[in-house]
């Protein structure tokens, strides 16, 4: 994986809808306030990444297997919160954050959640 592989989920020309963690977006105002909206997604752990992920921590430095999968867990719970808000009919979501918590000790549970909005140009 690239350092690319490691950023946000896919942008609003990709999508259609923009994904902020702001409160609003410069030049654009509210509309219609759509309500929350979240994708959830939980991943059991695999014992090998376990074991390799033991063995690293005993001597330090980055685990690897366990960052790829988390950056990949966040990404499907993007696409779900797109999803979601799409379907709603909105073309952005404001205020998004991530939630991550242990799932009944067997995974990791990534909850994207924000406020599903339909933005127009501001008037000049």
């Amino acid at each position: 994986m690239g350092i690319e592989d490691f950023g946000g989920g896919p942008g609003a020309h990709q999508t259609g809808v923009l994904v902020v963690t702001t409160n609003d977006v410069p030049g654009h105002r509210v509309e219609q306030v759509i309500g929350e909206v979240f994708g959830l997604t939980v991943r059991s752990r695999h014992l090998g990444s376990q074991i390799g992920a033991g063995l690293k921590s005993m001597v330090g430095g980055e685990l690897r297997g366990l960052t790829k999968t988390l950056v990949e867990t966040r990404n499907q719970a993007m696409d779900r919160l797109i999803d979601q808000a799409k379907a709603r009919g909105a073309n952005a979501v404001l205020m998004m954050r991530f939630d991550v918590s242990e799932a009944a000790g067997v995974g990791t549970e990534v909850c994207a959640y924000g406020t599903a909005v339909v933005l127009v140009p501001a008037s000049t």
